[in-house]
């Protein structure tokens, strides 16, 4: 059964992405991020921006077959699709990701927003309803920024 944990307290959902992301291949992990298409622009740009001493090497789907699979990170509105990666998924969305019980763990980074945290707290009960358990990570008792 998929690890569900959920990231709670992000000042900036996409800049603790990117930390997210740069630990995770560090760790050897195989990602796949799932957000709406604008996020994706955004998360995209800053993966290549966030850190003057960093890449985190991803592709944004669609992607050639051969990229998709020698990258560790994938950026994909549609995580249902056929994609070689099925370790970890991040969900960036406001949605219970489509094909999430095929990942190993998922993810969930929920801002400070109301509105987001509303919506994190619709899915929470729609995981444990489908008979999850879930993992919580605050961020403020972490001192993450």
């Amino acid at each position: 059964m998929t690890e569900v944990a959920f990231h709670f307290n992000a000042p900036d959902k996409l800049a603790y992405a990117c930390r997210l992301l740069r630990k995770a291949v560090a760790a050897g992990s195989r990602v796949v991020v799932t957000a709406p298409a604008d996020a994706l622009a955004r998360l995209d740009t800053l993966l290549w921006t966030f850190s003057q001493t960093d890449f985190i090497a991803h592709v944004r789907q669609p992607a050639e077959p051969g990229q998709l699979a020698v990258s560790p990170i994938v950026l994909t509105d549609s995580p249902a699709q056929e994609l070689p990666h099925r370790q970890v998924l991040l969900n960036l969305g406001t949605q219970l990701p489509a094909g999430f019980e095929r990942y190993e763990r998922l993810i969930e980074v929920v801002s400070l927003d109301d509105e987001d945290r509303q919506l994190a707290r619709g899915r929470w009960k729609q995981y444990t309803e489908l008979g999850y358990d879930i993992v919580r990570h605050d961020l403020n008792l972490k001192g993450a920024s």
